[in-house]
């Protein structure tokens, strides 16, 4: 299915305009300008539910994808795929959580959480990034189990 060789590298281009969204919106706050940043944080958002969708979509139709990857490099990039899924756990219910908060105008608790929220979800589409280069890019799996 060619879904399944193009939504890797689709991913990866909404993980990169997820941080480019993510920037623009710290940016923004940290300059004091309120409307652009709601701009570029509800496009994150965007990004994000058309990143899980198409995620959601990809793996119920691919699998899970193979790291061919030998020697030392094996557990640097499990290490590293077990902490983005970690961090991509945790940022399920906290992003959503910070979203809310701003949009129903309870700016004192978005405020608390919104950094926190801003860090993880920058992490997990870095390291997301990370993860698609290393399986897909550098160390392809070749059909040999290792």
């Amino acid at each position: 299915m060619a879904s399944n060789t193009v939504l890797p590298h689709v991913l990866a281009v909404i993980n990169a305009s997820t941080i480019a969204a993510l920037s623009g919106g710290y940016y923004f706050i940290k300059r004091g300008d309120r409307a652009r940043h709601r701009t570029c944080m509800m496009a994150a958002v965007a990004l994000g539910v058309a990143f899980l969708v198409l995620y959601l979509a990809y793996h119920f139709g691919a699998g899970l994808a193979k790291f061919g990857g030998q020697g030392i490099i094996r557990p640097v990039y499990f290490t590293i795929l077990i902490i983005h899924i970690i961090a991509a756990a945790i940022a399920t219910p906290v992003v959503p959580l910070a979203f809310w908060r701003a949009w129903n105008g309870n700016e004192a608790a978005h405020r608390r959480l919104a950094p926190f929220a801003w860090k993880l979800w920058l992490f997990v589409a870095a390291s997301g990034i990370v993860v698609y280069v290393m399986t897909i890019h550098i160390w392809p799996f070749a059909g040999v189990a290792p």
